[in-house]
């Protein structure tokens, strides 16, 4: 089960944290993998990586930030793999601060990475899913947009957003068998969150029922099984891994 043996995946942010483990999770199944980031040095040890374990794998230099550099990178990931199966809108920024002080160049630079970077990506990719009429896109976004959270309003727009697009985007590709769905992580020990102290971390495990933080293993599989034939009757769907933290 949860073969994508055949399969082409696009992955963004996938030079560090959960879009890493995520992309190397998809060539573990079996998936062909373009992955792309900002930073080029990590992505090329990431691909490295696949390519030692008998995958197949593209570093993309791409920041979603800009229209011009997503547009280049799908175009270079379809003359590789002549295909694209899945995209995975893994890449965001964080710039937190409260709502009443919040600088408007913080508030536009996570809309753009976060949400707006996603849209077009996902323009990218319908192009390609519609002639074949089938595809898998995954959306990452995050419990906060589920429940809220103080000091995070720029970010908490992005992710909700990325929910409502989530939602828009199923039910306008539903006709054509490309399914797409969201996860929502809740705290999980990664880059994002390695920059808490360990007594913040406590807290925060306290208030989850399973008593621990989430791995970017835990992730990364959610991603795999929405991205499998096994999920084709999903769409428009949050997929809630947050160790019990929020409870739709």
């Amino acid at each position: 089960m949860f073969s994508l043996k055949d399969k082409v995946a696009l992955v963004t942010g996938a030079s560090q944290g959960i879009g890493r483990v995520t992309a190397l999770a998809l060539a573990e199944a079996g998936a062909r993998v373009a992955a792309a980031a900002r930073s080029a040095d990590k992505l090329a040890s990431m691909v490295e990586e696949i390519m030692k374990s008998g995958g197949e794998a593209l570093a993309l230099q791409m920041d979603v930030a800009d229209a011009a550099s997503i547009k280049a990178g799908f175009q270079k990931s379809l003359e590789r793999f002549g295909r694209l199966d899945i995209l995975v809108n893994n890449a965001g920024v964080t710039r937190d601060g409260l709502a009443l002080r919040m600088k408007q160049d913080d508030w536009d630079a996570v809309l753009r990475t976060n949400l707006t970077g996603a849209h077009l990506c996902i323009q990218q990719a319908l192009a390609t899913m519609m002639k074949q009429r089938g595809g898998r896109i995954i959306n990452v976004a995050s419990v906060v947009a589920r429940m809220g959270n103080a000091g995070q309003a720029n970010y908490i727009a992005s992710k909700g957003g990325l929910i409502g697009l989530t939602k828009a985007i199923a039910a306008e590709m539903a006709s054509r068998n490309i399914t797409v769905n969201a996860v929502a992580p809740g705290f999980i020990v990664s880059p994002m969150t390695d920059a808490l102290t360990e007594k913040v971390k406590e807290e925060l495990a306290a208030r989850i029922p399973l008593g621990r933080l989430g791995t970017e293993r835990d992730v990364a599989a959610a991603i795999v099984f929405l991205a499998s034939d096994e999920a084709c009757y999903i769409t428009g769907h949050v997929l809630d891994v947050n160790g019990g933290m929020y409870m739709a």
